[in-house]
Order: structure tokens, then C-alpha cells, then sequence
């Protein structure tokens, strides 16, 4: 059986490499990468290394040969046509080289009202792969913890979030915890080729208030709530996607972003990291 890992590079990626590492013997697993310079990043005893560029066909083909499972994490853009066309590319590649199972790790924000920017590629792939022919899979991830991390010293500062979502909640998972479900549903063909739909998520999910609490417990400093609009926020990060951001958080104030599930531990056996566990182990003042 042999895996390969698209995105493998990238936050995610990583962590689902190391996950596999666990459960696959040496020789199984494969990673695409478009820069090349960051092959360093994979043990070569454990990982094969291949180039991957999601437009160019000769890539594609010499990447996803005598591939059983391809897990594909989309590249990090927030132009929608070049996504669709990127996705467009894989499948085709995954077809001509008769790849036998398709897992495709997605964004929770897919719904048919929902004014996310890249909302309309997450709806898109799964009813896209419903007709492929292919087995497959696919994880929709809450939102991730981890930015909250590196965000904190800035709310410490402000002395509030401003997420601009009122008093909806939002549902989070860590990385970590994303990645270990991805590895365990690639190896696990009963879970993964019958076209079930996957969402990650921690067990509860948090409004701001509550989750501004959370933190101020946490960092002993207070974090209260009070949002911007949509339009400020977007403004206010412009240089940092701001518009797409604004458009995702749009969405968390019209409860678009709450869900939650147990398929963490359906797939697992186990419990996800809570958000206050989470942020206790991963700050440090």
C-alpha cells in the first residue's frame, strides 16, 4: 500500500507525515512538494520525496504513480477559479493513474449561504468526487486553534477580541489533532472509501465571551469582547487576507461556523485536546 500526501510541506501536512509515520512501515509513504528546497524538512528513510506542481502534468503524473491512497490537502490560495482548476488537475492525475482512494481534507464552511470566499471550492470537491468513480473520503476541519497562539499577545494588548461574530459561537480543533484523524482514516479503508464526510472538531464549541474568559484564565491578563464590524475587520488586516478573513468571519455571525461532532473520536478512539488545554500547553508569557 502506498500513500501520498499532497501539501506535505505546509502546517498541516507535517504533522499528517509524522502521524503516518506511525502507521505505515518505510517505503509506503510519499510526499508532493512544490518547493523542492524544503525536501530537508522529511527524514528520507522514512518519507520518498517528489516534486509537485498541481499544473504541470508530468509532476502530477510521476507523483501520483502506483499511488493506493492520495490525501489531498489543497494549496493555500484564496483565488477560487485557480483552486477549482488546482483540484480540476489532481483528479484528473488521479484517474489516469488509477489511484484507488481519494481523501480530501476540506474546511467546514461549505454550506449553500455561506459568504465565505472560498465557501464555493469546499461545496464544490465532494459533490465533484461523488460522480469521480474514485473511493473516497472527505474531513471537513473546524476552524485551528493554533493561530490563537501568536494572536494572544495582541489581545492581551487590546485587551479584547473583536472577532466580528456577535454572540455566535465557533468550533476549533488543533493541528495536531486534525493531523492524527487524517492519518488514522488513510489507513483505515472501512472509514474511508464509501464517500463519508468527516467533521474535526474539539467536543464543544465557544462564544467569544466564553472563549475570552478561557484566555484570560489562562494568561492572567484580561480578554474581553467587542467586536468590529465585518467591513473594520477587514480593513484593520488588509495586508494579512483581511477581505477573505472578513468574508469567513461573515459566516461565524450567521452561526455558519459552530458545528461540532464526535468524528474525532470515531476515528480515533480517542478525545480531542479541549481549547483551554490547548492553550495552557502551547502559551508561554
Amino acid at each position: 500500500m502506498r500513500y501520498l500526501l499532497t501539501g506535505a510541506s505546509g502546517h498541516l501536512g507535517q504533522r499528517v507525515v509524522q502521524q503516518l509515520a506511525f502507521l505505515v512501515s518505510g517505503g509506503q509513504l510519499r510526499v508532493g512538494v512544490h518547493n523542492m528546497k524544503k525536501a530537508g524538512l522529511f527524514d528520507s528513510n522514512q518519507v520518498e520525496v517528489a516534486h509537485l506542481d498541481y499544473f504541470d502534468q508530468e509532476s502530477i503524473d510521476h507523483s501520483f504513480a502506483d499511488v493506493d491512497v492520495l490525501i489531498y490537502i489543497p494549496s493555500i490560495t484564496y483565488n477560487l477559479v485557480r483552486r477549482i482548476q488546482e483540484f480540476e488537475n489532481v483528479l484528473a492525475g488521479a484517474k489516469r493513474n488509477h489511484v484507488d482512494s481519494f481523501i480530501f481534507v476540506s474546511f467546514f464552511a461549505d454550506q449553500v449561504n455561506n459568504p465565505f470566499q472560498m465557501s464555493p471550492f469546499y461545496a464544490y470537491v465532494p459533490r465533484r468526487l461523488a460522480g469521480s468513480g474514485l473511493n473516497y473520503a472527505y474531513v471537513r476541519n473546524s476552524l485551528y486553534a493554533d493561530p490563537l497562539i501568536p494572536y494572544l499577545p495582541e489581545l492581551i494588548e487590546r485587551g479584547h477580541l473583536i472577532y466580528p461574530v456577535g454572540d455566535q459561537t465557533m468550533s476549533f480543533i488543533s493541528r495536531d489533532d486534525s493531523a492524527r484523524a487524517i492519518a488514522s482514516l488513510a489507513t483505515q479503508p472501512t472509514m474511508r472509501d464509501h464517500g463519508q464526510s468527516y467533521l474535526l472538531s474539539m467536543v464543544r464549541n465557544y462564544n467569544m465571551v466564553e472563549l475570552g474568559k478561557l484566555m484570560s484564565k489562562v494568561t492572567g491578563r484580561h480578554i474581553g469582547y467587542q467586536p468590529v464590524t465585518v467591513e473594520e475587520f477587514g480593513k484593520l488586516y488588509h495586508d494579512d487576507g483581511g477581505a477573505e478573513l472578513a468574508s469567513m468571519y461573515a459566516a461565524g455571525g450567521m452561526g455558519l461556523l459552530a458545528e461540532t461532532s464526535d468524528d474525532y473520536h470515531r476515528l480515533t478512539g480517542e478525545e480531542p485536546v479541549g481549547i483551554e488545554e490547548y492553550l495552557r500547553a502551547h502559551y508561554h508569557a
